[in-house]
């Protein structure tokens, strides 16, 4: 057993669970970090359940989804919310964030398409997103939802995420590229290292 699993071995398991009612939405996610990446995502819109199965995947998390919403109107206010949900779910399960690597970068092809994200779990939000697509939908995911989506997520969990489209012209490995690429970054930042101590910061906290 390496250091670094006897670590997370000793570990408390990092979890949550959050819920969100509202009067356009209904969704309960549960979220296991240092797992073996499954996904049971259930929601109308099944192109965003595919990408969050490459999240959970890519990132070693498991992910529970039910999300319901007005999706009679468009998938906005789900999709969105359904971010705003994981962000939270995120920031619950690392704590303090005591011992995590906080810094994480993946660069990630798909055939055509090759996406880089960059991510810092700061506990500063920020979203820098240099992708464009074009098509307006993707199976029933609007395409600009995607940026919107990783926006909540970094909103609510407190992470600074660059993403950055390199090359690629077809717009499913372009998104299937971007979330694959979150999820192993993500995994990099959130991994626990036995060599920091606290947290990783001169200032001894991660604002939040």
């Amino acid at each position: 057993m390496t250091e670094q699993t006897a670590v997370q071995a000793n570990a408390k398991p990092r979890a949550a669970t959050i819920e969100r009612r509202t009067a356009e939405t209904d969704i309960r996610l549960a979220l296991t970090l240092d797992s073996a990446g499954q996904c049971a995502a259930d929601t109308p819109i099944g192109f965003l359940n595919h990408m969050l199965a490459q999240v959970a995947r890519h990132g070693f998390m498991d992910i529970r989804l039910t999300a319901r919403g007005d999706t009679e109107v468009d998938c906005h206010h789900l999709v969105e919310d359904i971010g705003i949900v994981l962000g939270k779910a995120l920031a619950q399960a690392l704590g303090d964030k005591a011992g995590i690597r906080r810094y994480g970068d993946a660069a990630v092809p798909m055939e055509d398409a090759l996406i880089q994200c960059v991510l810092d779990v700061s506990g500063r939000p920020y979203l820098a997103f240099d992708a464009a697509f074009t098509v307006p939908v993707l199976g029933t995911l609007d395409t600009e939802m995607i940026e919107e989506f990783l926006r909540a997520v970094c909103l609510h969990g407190g992470l600074n995420l660059h993403v950055r489209l390199l090359a690629g012209h077809n717009n499913h490995h372009i998104a299937e590229a971007m979330f694959k690429a979150f999820g192993r970054a993500l995994a990099q930042a959130v991994g626990l290292d036995p060599r920091v101590t606290g947290v990783l910061s001169t200032k001894g906290m991660l604002e939040g």
